[in-house]
């Protein structure tokens, strides 16, 4: 097996718009302790601090050739049977995903772990923050893995709890702490999956909720049922998208800005708002335009355009439709033969599509391949690897989230479950 080790920063210089390196390494351990996210990562990235979660993956794994990995973990889900459950998310490579037992969102992953109550091991294809919410769901007996650590998300580092923490005493200082005649509280804080269990848990203690792509309109409506405005992080897409859908008007949602004074607003646009964005974004979604879309409808008239609510605003508007990826998924199948589709999300799950629907053109909008780089950090060795561990009665990479964070986060995330998609 080789392995491309060019720097994780080279990037397509020849077009500006272009911030990917394109050459992705086979094996994304060497890129493990590297500050970052690895290779395909965008310069838009805001790099955390602390730098990367360590990886690890022993190098007789990493020069195994890729029928052996592939015949290792088959060999161990046969062994544990019913003890193991794999979850793939719908944006993993391939070669991992031919391996899970449930293939889905965020949202449809959570659901598909509780049953399997008889799981011993859950080995979560995927990134950190999941991981971190399966283990908040599981039994206590349960064993989370992340087969490399160093899978985190780019966008959940943007959010933070001392942030949160800062921005929410501002918000308290403006609105105050009481309810107003109807009962609802002055802010509720909402905050998507993708972000840490202390943010889950923030939700939790304050009377909020977790939302997915899937449920965003549904947690919205229930946020304003029992609070006046709502403190949304950390993807401010998202969060304008479906406000936007439900009729809520521009100049209601500002964005808000921890680090500044008033969080960088006026006192009035802050009692007047309705949505707080928090400043975040997916650095994939975020690449996709509305020249991608005018080009796709010059190249294929009659194109379908599907995105993903985690792109712009203006992109959604140019779309033909937007919404989570088992929406879009569903949207494909619901298409029919001869269709042309493009799609804007993550590259994995489009290339997975136009496989699976050969009589459709189904291609990605964005013509520079920009693959979620933290996802891609699961590869079949670290797959092997934890498996392996499991037979041998060694629980490699096991997520476990503070019992005391666990405990309010797991709050939050039951109103989540309990809010289904519409």
């Amino acid at each position: 097996m080789t392995t491309d080790t060019r720097s994780v920063n080279q990037t397509i210089t020849s077009d500006p718009s272009s911030s990917c390196d394109v050459e992705l390494a086979a094996g994304p351990w060497e890129f493990d302790l590297v500050a970052g996210y690895g290779p395909g990562a965008s310069e838009d990235d805001v790099i955390p601090d602390p730098v990367v979660r360590p990886g690890q993956l022993p190098a007789a794994y990493q020069r195994m050739d890729e029928e052996d990995l592939h015949a290792r973990i088959r060999a161990a889900k046969e062994s544990l049977g019913d003890r193991l459950v794999i979850l793939g998310h719908f944006y993993q490579r391939d070669e991992v995903v031919r391996h899970a037992d449930f293939v889905g969102d965020s949202f449809q992953l959570a659901n598909a772990a509780l049953t399997r109550p008889d799981a011993e091991h859950i080995v979560f294809c995927g990134v950190h923050f999941m991981a971190e919410t399966a283990d908040i769901l599981a039994r206590p007996d349960q064993h989370v893995i992340l087969p490399n650590l160093a899978a985190g998300c780019s966008m959940a580092d943007m959010a933070d709890e001392d942030s949160v923490e800062s921005a929410w005493e501002q918000l308290t200082e403006i609105y105050g702490t009481e309810p107003d005649a109807s009962g609802r509280q002055p802010v509720i804080p909402v905050t998507y999956m993708n972000s840490s269990a202390a943010l889950k848990a923030f939700c939790g203690r304050h009377g909020g909720i977790v939302c997915t792509s899937s449920n965003a309109s549904t947690v919205l409506e229930w946020a304003f049922e029992r609070g006046q405005r709502v403190l949304f992080f950390p993807d401010q897409h998202l969060g304008r998208n479906t406000a936007k859908a439900m009729g809520i008007e521009l100049d209601a949602m500002p964005m808000v800005n921890p680090r500044k004074p008033l969080l960088g607003q006026t006192e009035q646009v802050l009692r007047d708002a309705e949505v707080l964005l928090w400043p975040g974004f997916c650095s994939v979604h975020k690449r996709f335009t509305v020249a991608q879309i005018e080009a796709a409808r010059a190249q294929h008239p009659g194109v379908k355009v599907v995105v993903h609510p985690e792109c712009p605003m203006p992109v959604v508007d140019a779309a033909d439709a937007a919404g989570s990826t088992d929406f879009i998924r569903k949207f494909v199948a619901a298409s029919e033969p001869g269709d042309v589709i493009a799609i804007g999300t993550e590259i994995n799950m489009v290339n997975r599509l136009a496989a699976e629907y050969p009589d459709r053109t189904i291609f990605c909008l964005d013509p520079v391949v920009c693959p979620c780089s933290t996802m891609y950090r699961i590869h079949p060795g670290y797959l092997a690897w934890v498996l392996d561990g499991i037979v041998e009665g060694e629980v490699r990479n096991e997520i476990v989230v503070d019992a005391e964070v666990a405990t309010h986060a797991k709050v939050a995330l039951e109103r989540m479950l309990a809010a289904l998609p519409k």
